[in-house]
């Protein structure tokens, strides 16, 4: 897998905020304990007592299936109190802030949250309002760093090394939080990165992200190691409704279709989730053998207990 960190390394992050903020050091030894907690849900029980008297808190005012559950199951897996905040069921809907919100809830003397919100920044805002560490589980279309941190535990999987390795990201750039925190942490273990899609779903600074553009998803498959699928996010678009003709026409221009893992034979396929089947992949796409999606999701609670833990100070596995 990954170039193994010394077992004296010294992880210093108090929060995950994203990836920015971490070393290439920092991520590679992420992955690392990421290894061993993908060995322990092999086991029989597969549990780990390392957060027991540990307190988190599931901050989330954004809807998420996935993430939420993943993060849930990984503190529940490693003994951990848990407690989960749905804003919709909240004190927000007679108009608490949040500021207030956390400052009451870090009351009940919390050690770790793990907040989702449309707006970006706010996990940064938190950590000025408590002491607990945060962990970002999305913030608006900036950053994603679990998931990011996931897939590149998963191409390690298939490739020895990211160093090298042809990285592409295809779908509705401008609106993902998946590629910004996927661009700046594999560009920092010496992967390369490029971006395909429609011209109108491409951000207004698109080169400002560090990665190779291209608009031909033809170019991109035939140059790529892997190829990582990007859902359409409507609900991001607001009032603009006209950036594509129709789903349709997008599938048939940018989606991954079956001939495509016939004509190029390489590359693996990746997808955060959830995917629209028929849009940005072909269902027989999906449920190939080239496609890793499902692992992802297994890697990603890994991925999520190593996360915890390196925040906690916890015990080593």
């Amino acid at each position: 897998m990954a170039e193994s960190i010394q077992n004296n390394y010294v992880f210093s992050q108090k929060h995950l905020l994203g990836l920015y903020h971490c070393s290439a050091d920092d991520i590679r030894y992420i992955l690392e304990q990421a290894k061993n907690f993908r060995e322990v849900l092999e086991r029989p029980v597969p549990k780990v007592p390392t957060l027991r008297d540990k307190t988190i808190v599931n901050l989330f005012y954004e809807s998420s299936t996935r993430t939420r559950l993943s993060f849930e199951l990984a503190q529940r897996r490693m003994g951990a109190d848990v407690v989960n905040f749905s804003a919709s069921q909240s004190s927000t809907r007679k108009g608490e802030s949040l500021k207030d919100t956390i400052r009451n809830i870090s009351s009940m003397k919390i050690d770790m949250v793990v907040v989702r919100h449309e707006s970006p920044g706010v996990p940064y805002f938190l950590t000025r309002c408590v002491d607990a560490s945060i962990i970002n589980g999305g913030d608006g279309a900036h950053e994603h760093p679990t998931q990011a941190l996931l897939d590149m535990f998963t191409i390690l999987q298939h490739h020895s090394d990211l160093y090298g390795k042809k990285i592409a990201i295809i779908g509705d750039i401008s609106h993902s939080r998946v590629v910004r925190s996927n661009i700046t942490g594999l560009k920092k273990l010496g992967a390369e990165v490029t971006i395909c899609g429609p011209k109108p779903l491409m951000p207004a600074f698109v080169n400002a992200l560090g990665a190779h553009v291209s608009y031909n998803l033809e170019e991109t498959l035939a140059w790529c190691d892997v190829a990582m699928a990007l859902r359409i996010q409507m609900e991001r678009m607001g009032a603009v409704t006209d950036l594509f003709p129709s789903l349709r026409e997008y599938h048939e221009l940018f989606g991954i279709k079956r001939t495509h893992l016939e004509k190029y034979p390489d590359f693996i396929v990746m997808h955060p989730g959830p995917i629209n089947r028929g849009v940005e992949l072909e269902s027989e796409v999906a449920d190939s053998d080239r496609a890793v999606i499902l692992n992802q999701v297994t890697n990603g609670l890994a991925v999520r207990m190593a996360v915890l833990y390196l925040l906690s100070g916890g015990i080593r596995v």
